[in-house]
């Protein structure tokens, strides 16, 4: 008689990581289509100059301005919000697949996983303070 041991199977862990890009994608994709009915609803009569562009004039260009933006549900900042979750996607998923390698056991890859994930807030922290 066979014992059924409760572990989880390398097409469990790929199932799980593939729900977690789409539904990722899937957010992301309905808070940026949310966002930009707020914004049209808010400035369709607004005339814009695109002679002029000032790139560092922007509100949003930080994590905490969009998240002020996001209390006074400020078009933009919720399409920003949008981009951040699916910046942010990718990022999950290497966190999910180290949990998933502990599980396994494989260590090596859980040392990869880490290693990636460190360059990847490395970048980010960089990109975040600079």
């Amino acid at each position: 008689m066979k014992k059924n041991k409760n572990y989880t199977s390398d097409r469990d862990i790929q199932v799980i990581l593939g729900t977690l890009l789409r539904v990722g994608v899937i957010a992301s994709m309905s808070v940026v289509l949310i966002g930009a009915a707020l914004y049209l609803y808010a400035n369709h009569a607004a005339t814009i100059n695109y002679s002029n562009f000032n790139a560092h004039g922007t509100k949003f260009s930080s994590i905490s301005g969009v998240f002020s933006g996001l209390v006074g549900m400020d078009g933009g900042a919720v399409i920003q919000f949008g981009i951040l979750l699916l910046i942010f996607t990718p990022v999950l998923r290497v966190v999910f697949s180290i949990f998933g390698f502990l599980i396994e056991r494989d260590y090596l890859y859980v040392m990869i996983g880490l290693l990636v994930l460190a360059v990847i807030l490395l970048s980010l922290s960089n990109k975040l303070a600079g």
